[in-house]
């Protein structure tokens, strides 16, 4: 039987230097760039792109949602602040654990989930 897995995505960016920015912040992520419109990266578990774009991916208008996992919510959350990135949905609980959605400064968004949260003042 031949592999059929998902190995690639690509992302609308409002802003690819902003993007890129982020993600290497927040995640240690390093791009190839292939022109001034697309820049790729490879990860361990899947590899993909983002694209200029004059609009970004949103969740709440049908677009899908990456998700990303973090064993600690609360400190991926302030990395998250920090590099620029705007919560969109505040951490909450769902069935399997915890979750927050944030807008990355290129303007699409994503997720992160936990088995555990534990509130913080």
């Amino acid at each position: 039987m031949k592999n059929k897995s998902m190995n690639y995505i690509e992302v609308p960016s409002l802003s690819l230097e902003k993007t890129k920015a982020f993600f290497s912040s927040v995640f240690n992520w390093s791009f190839t760039d292939y022109g001034p419109e697309y820049t790729a990266f490879t990860l361990d578990n899947i590899d993909g792109g983002f694209y200029h774009s004059d609009k970004a991916s949103n969740a709440a208008l049908g677009a899908a949602l990456p998700v990303f996992y973090s064993d600690d919510l609360n400190s991926i959350k302030n990395e998250i602040c920090r590099a620029g990135g705007q919560i969109t949905v505040n951490i909450f609980a769902f069935p399997g654990g915890y979750r927050f959605h944030f807008r990355e400064p290129g303007g699409s968004e994503f997720a992160v989930w936990s088995e555990n949260y534990e509130e913080t003042q």
